[in-house]
């Protein structure tokens, strides 16, 4: 099955079909979705800022990793979940939808330079946890960080308001 096909078939489902005839349900959702979004990008931005060397000086990068990493990961499923079921509602046309996609695209980089930083850059953050020099890759990976989830959130807007 291609994906226009499954897409399709996706707000054609009971569950789809619900949330766009409901009057509260879809805007509950988006809700939801939101608040989640904010705890991810709230929470993930307080170690991009260290790994920046621009906050949160006085505490070792691996403390705040290890702090805050759990409610990243926790709201960003919430925020996942929330955000399958608003695209259900309208699978076809989120599809189709440059920002969207554009949304999408960010969060795969997001989540692929999230993967680098962990399984390259912090496995020697031993070397450089409690010092005043981050290593360029630590630094490289905290900016693009928050450049992509700028983008996610601002790509995320942008959605409901374009076709």
């Amino acid at each position: 099955m291609a994906i226009p096909e499954f897409c399709a078939w996706l707000e054609n489902t009971a569950v789809a079909s619900s949330i766009r005839q409901s009057t509260w349900l879809f805007p509950t959702i988006e809700t939801i979705h939101v608040l989640f979004t904010v705890m991810v990008v709230g929470s993930i931005t307080m170690l991009d800022l260290r790994l920046l060397n621009l906050a949160n000086r006085d505490r070792s990068v691996s403390e705040l990793h290890d702090e805050v990493l759990p409610w990243t990961w926790a709201s960003f499923v919430c925020a996942a979940i929330a955000g399958s079921l608003l695209f259900s509602s309208s699978a076809t046309k989120y599809y189709h939808n440059f920002t969207f996609r554009m949304k999408m695209l960010s969060l795969l980089l997001v989540g692929i330079n999230a993967a680098y930083f962990e399984l390259r850059t912090y496995r020697g953050v031993t070397a450089w946890d409690r010092g005043p020099r981050i290593p360029l890759a630590a630094k490289v990976a905290g900016g693009v960080g928050l450049i992509l989830w700028i983008g996610v959130v601002a790509f995320g807007r942008w959605t409901g308001f374009t076709k």
